[in-house]
């Protein structure tokens, strides 16, 4: 269940980063996090985000938290 969580995690964050047209270095400066975790973010290697993390994006996105962990 929770690696099924992440896959979807990490595909919201994809498809969103696309959609809104984000480079990768755009999307580190709005969030706040360093180059190497959205990799991380990205590639599954970080599994478990924090809520802190989570709500940083989330407010990037200008979604609620609750949408993007659906």
């Amino acid at each position: 269940m929770e690696n099924n969580q992440n896959n979807k995690l990490e595909k919201k964050i994809r498809s969103l980063s696309t959609k809104l047209e984000f480079s990768q270095d755009e999307f580190t400066k709005k969030v706040d996090i360093a180059y190497i975790i959205l990799t991380k973010i990205k590639m599954g290697v970080i599994k478990n985000l924090s809520v802190f993390v989570m709500a940083k994006i989330s407010k990037a996105f200008e979604v609620d938290v609750d949408d993007f962990i659906k």
